[in-house]
């Protein structure tokens, strides 16, 4: 399939959207996913340099952030694992390392899980393995993204907990004007309200139901001050356990690692690409 390599916008469509992506160098594909609430400029830095190390970088949206559609249906794990499926489909060049942040994470789990024959590798950067809250509380706090992400304020609280809970620790480079990207983005009423939706549907025991299915390597990286795990450790203990993953937890780093501690990550991502794509050759 003939595809151009220039960083310019594309879009993949799906059946009731359609996902923006960039495609840039060349070699083995790497597709670097965000989390929830951000955006494909979160890998600004780190994409050119993967790229710059042999590799074809693709860098997505989620559904309904970014430069994708907001008038998709359905959002979750399981749905944006099959998002990055089409996406590689797509792109017609073999396997695929699969790099998701937060819940891009969780659907690279998925989306190997689904399809060995697409996904060579995953890297888990802060990626959530399983579901943080009982149903009970989960009701609850749905109930509280609903009012917590309503207009007019939802843009600039999403924006204020980036900043003060999710980037604690080392400090961020670029942190300002991050932030001022989230608030123009999810000040638009379209890109909130699917954000709002988001986070009432997402529910990661889709991605813990699936994990016994996952027989590609997995790298993990966690941050040691990262709100949404009461232990990191631990965390990377469970990924170890359950996946047989490698992996690291790095100091002072909240849930934003390829942020605050982007070399570090460099330092085990790039080694962790040549084995897997090694690996691809191999089969071939």
């Amino acid at each position: 399939m003939d595809m151009s390599h220039a960083s310019d916008v594309q879009q993949l469509t799906r059946p009731d959207g359609r996902v923006a992506y960039t495609d840039t160098g060349e070699g083995p594909v790497v597709v670097l996913v965000p989390g929830m609430g951000d955006l494909r400029a979160t890998y600004d830095t780190l994409a050119p340099l993967v790229a710059g190390a042999g590799y074809r970088v693709v860098v997505t949206d989620l559904r309904g952030h970014g430069d994708s559609d907001t008038d998709f249906r359905a959002y979750g794990d399981s749905v944006t694992a099959a998002d990055l499926v089409a996406l590689v489909e797509h792109l017609d060049a073999g396997p695929a390392v699969l790099v998701g942040s937060s819940m891009g994470g969780s659907a690279a789990v998925i989306a190997a899980a689904d399809r060995p024959d697409l996904v060579s590798g995953v890297v888990l950067l802060a990626g959530f393995l399983r579901e943080p809250m009982s149903p009970a509380m989960g009701a609850v706090m749905r109930g509280f993204y609903r009012i917590l992400f309503a207009r007019p304020w939802g843009g600039a609280v999403w924006a204020w907990y980036v900043r003060s809970m999710l980037s604690k620790g080392r400090p961020t480079p670029g942190l300002d004007a991050r932030i001022a990207l989230l608030r123009r983005t999810f000040g638009d009423p379209a890109r909130l309200r699917a954000f709002r939706r988001l986070t009432v549907a997402l529910d990661h025991r889709e991605v813990e139901a699936r994990l016994t299915d996952v027989r590609t390597p997995v790298l993990a990286v966690f941050g040691d001050t990262d709100p949404d795990f009461s232990d990191a450790r631990a965390e990377l203990a469970f990924a170890r356990e359950t996946l047989g993953a490698d992996g690291i937890v790095l100091e002072q780093v909240g849930h934003y690692p390829h942020l605050q501690a982007r070399d570090e990550v460099l330092a085990v991502l790039l080694p962790f690409l040549a084995a897997t794509t090694r690996e691809d050759d191999a089969d071939a």
